[in-house]
């Protein structure tokens, strides 16, 4: 928790930087730049466990979110800046998200909660599929996942529910957003936040605190 809590002290005047700083100990390994005006760092912290690693997302104005997952894609903690929530996993749920699942049987099923000061407690349902398709883009290699998730209240009322496609890298052992929808109380919403650019360390706009495309265009 401490990274994050540090993350968003220091992206507070992101906007006006040109370069993301990241917290003392953490090593960024790779920059996303993506299709809806947002730009992601992943990067790993010398405290965190074995296979953990950490995501932060800027839009134009700074940060948006920060989080954490396991060698096996679960969501350790989250923190939504724009909504002003954090959650955190639950110790031992129903059914773990496992990556190596979905590599090895091109399926795995997940139920799990998070647990939130803010919001109290979320139980997250849902399946993720691969499609078999690999697509190339700027030079890496992603495997496409089909995937459907609901998340409950903890009186068992739908919050939200969204299916559509990400994709999964096997090297970084992580997943990348990709299309799809949204329905909150009745409502649907299209997003579209494929990876566009993938940019290394050394290379120019390596932990750049500016999103690239996409920028200015109303999105529904």
């Amino acid at each position: 928790m401490k990274y994050a809590l540090a993350l968003i002290c220091l992206a507070a005047p992101a906007a006006a930087q040109s370069t993301f700083e990241l917290p003392a100990g953490c090593d960024a390994f790779v920059t996303v730049q993506s299709t809806s005006c947002q730009v992601e760092h992943h990067f790993v912290c010398k405290d965190d466990p074995e296979g953990h690693q950490r995501r932060v997302a800027l839009n134009e104005e700074g940060l948006t979110y920060a989080g954490e997952i396991d060698s096996e894609t679960q969501w350790i903690e989250s923190f939504h800046i724009l909504s002003g929530h954090a959650e955190r996993l639950v110790s031992n749920p129903a059914e773990p998200a496992s990556l190596s699942d979905l590599i090895a049987r091109g399926v795995d099923d997940y139920d799990f909660e998070t647990q939130s000061d803010q919001i109290g407690t979320t139980r997250y349902v849902g399946q993720d599929t691969l499609t078999g398709r690999q697509v190339v883009i700027d030079g890496i290699t992603l495997d496409e996942t089909s995937y459907q998730v609901t998340a409950y209240s903890a009186d068992g009322d739908e919050i939200w529910r969204s299916q559509g496609n990400e994709f999964i890298s096997r090297n970084w052992r992580m997943f990348l957003s990709g299309t799809g929808t949204t329905t909150v109380n009745g409502e649907t919403f299209e997003n579209d936040n494929r990876p566009v650019e993938f940019i290394f360390p050394g290379e120019p706009g390596f932990l750049s605190a500016s999103p690239k495309h996409g920028c200015g265009v109303a999105i529904s």
